[in-house]
């Protein structure tokens, strides 16, 4: 049986609600079983440790299929006779958390995040941080071979932790040293925050991080973990999602509202007024945070950012540096830049995954709420976040558009035409190709033709070509899209029928 069906990216994705078992990607109990061992053989390997020497902490998010499938890794790994310490409900950047405190050798978080409530999947962790999609094949191609002996679980090898109350303990403490408030213990009192979980496991942000420290968190909503996910998607990006947290805040009168996805890796926020920080405001926010205190540094984002954006990080002594969708690319570089001697004090998505330098390169929504709570806790003023996000340019228009590419090979066939799309745009009067192309082709138009810019790119991991254009004036995405779909008409292998119902 190939297992390879099942690799994400650097997670493993399928379905985990038994009521899907008939679906090829089925997480059963011997596929997890299966790949949980390769999990065990990968790390004795890695570390020189047999099996019996070796400690593995095990979480999960709040989906239904969780407690199945954290059992079943549970179990492959006590019968191993690896030491396992089940954390039960904990967020995704809790689990790498723990493989310091907990001085683990590895982690397994049982999740699927912003996905369905029918999907689930494992993410793996060592204490240099998540495993690289290189990493999951050779996991995925070990398990492959794995014999499913009989394993008899041993329950002497599974130690309970309440494991996310000392990670809530880290967060509140990094408030209590960030604000330096007169009220050491209270130094959030008179501020009202609220938290939307999503029914995630992001309730314990409300409950165990802001109330003990004073603040007013009466509003808050969904933050009972609930598998079935049925108040909103928990996803920060999700129109529906926003606009309830959006509206909590105003009903509420909260000075702050935050909404986390599923496994609280990411996370968007609200300012006072009820307008949401998220996508290039959030990116703003974060960077003048990581900036703050420093004469400059790198700031590493994802392809799809907006031009205004760039110019507010530069504005701030930042330098900005475009790279790839998926947040384990933008981290890759900043790493990278790091080791190189250029100083990168943050890699974030327009997603929402946001990673500091400073807090081990790990993507943790908690952490940079924290961040920005902190910021407006020492505010007097109560305009902190209005202030700081004055100066940043917003597109007046903003499309997204993806094309599906109609053949077996879709890799070779995007990057032609990505090729063919700079030879057509090159040296046009009033187009100006992007000197900074590091993921498919950005493309500047001049005032006379929409007064914006498309990215054309090909997707990470799909047979997709998404085409996003923005603009800084009414009606300038259609006449970007409409010069552009003189040229994208031409490729048969494409369906281009998304951008013809635009611009009819």
């Amino acid at each position: 049986m190939s297992l390879m069906g099942f690799k994400s990216g650097t997670d493993i994705r399928g379905y985990g609600a038994v009521e899907y078992s008939e679906e090829k990607l089925f997480l059963s109990d011997e596929v997890v079983s299966k790949i949980t061992v390769a999990f065990a053989q990968w790390l004795s390997e890695r570390t020189d440790k047999d099996f019996s020497s070796i400690t593995v902490s095990v979480g999960r998010d709040s989906r239904v299929s969780g407690p199945r499938i954290i059992k079943a890794v549970s179990d492959t790994l006590s019968a191993l006779g690896v030491t396992v310490k089940n954390c039960g409900l904990a967020s995704t950047p809790a689990m790498f958390m723990s493989t310091l405190d907990l001085e683990c050798d590895g982690a397994v978080q049982i999740t699927a995040s912003h996905h369905p409530w029918e999907r689930n999947g494992l993410k793996f962790f060592t204490p240099d941080g998540g495993l690289e999609g290189s990493d999951i094949a050779t996991l995925l191609e070990k398990a492959e071979s794995v014999a499913m002996d009989t394993l008899v679980a041993d329950a002497s090898k599974v130690t309970d932790v309440d494991y996310m109350s000392d990670y809530a303990a880290h967060l509140r403490d990094m408030i209590r040293k960030g604000v330096n408030a007169e009220n050491y213990e209270k130094p959030l009192e008179g501020f009202k925050i609220i938290v939307d979980a999503g029914n995630g496991v992001g309730g314990f942000y409300a409950e165990n991080v802001l109330k003990p420290l004073g603040a007013d968190t009466q509003g808050s909503q969904f933050l009972e973990p609930d598998g079935m996910f049925p108040n909103h998607i928990p996803n920060p990006e999700n129109p529906d999602a926003m606009k309830s947290i959006c509206s909590a805040v105003i009903n509420s009168k909260a000075d702050f509202g935050i909404i986390f996805d599923t496994d609280v890796d990411r996370a968007g926020c609200v300012d006072r007024d009820g307008e949401e920080i998220n996508r290039n405001r959030l990116v703003a926010l974060a960077s003048y945070i990581a900036l703050e205190g420093h004469d400059s540094g790198v700031i590493v984002t994802d392809s799809v950012t907006s031009d205004g954006l760039k110019t507010y990080i530069e504005s701030i002594g930042g330098e900005h540096y475009r790279f790839k969708r998926g947040y384990k690319n933008v981290i890759n570089k900043q790493i990278e830049l790091n080791n190189n001697g250029r100083f990168c004090p943050l890699a974030i998505e327009t997603s929402g995954h946001a990673a500091f330098k400073e807090n081990y390169y790990l993507d943790d929504g908690a952490y940079l709420m924290t961040k920005i709570v902190i910021l407006i806790a020492r505010d007097k003023t109560g305009n902190a976040l209005q202030d700081i996000l004055a100066p940043l340019q917003q597109p007046a228009e903003e499309k997204e558009l993806r094309f599906a590419i109609k053949c077996d090979d879709f890799k070779q066939y995007g990057e032609n035409v990505i090729a063919e799309l700079e030879k057509y745009y090159n040296g046009r009067e009033g187009w100006k190709l992007a000197d900074d192309n590091r993921e498919g082709m950005r493309i500047s138009a001049d005032s006379a033709n929409g007064n914006g810019w498309l990215l054309l790119r090909l997707s990470v991991h799909d047979p997709i070509m998404p085409l996003n254009i923005e603009s800084n004036e009414e009606g300038g995405v259609m006449k970007i899209a409409k010069d552009f779909y003189e040229f994208i008409k031409n490729f048969d292998l494409l369906d281009v029928s998304p951008i013809e119902n635009f611009i009819k």
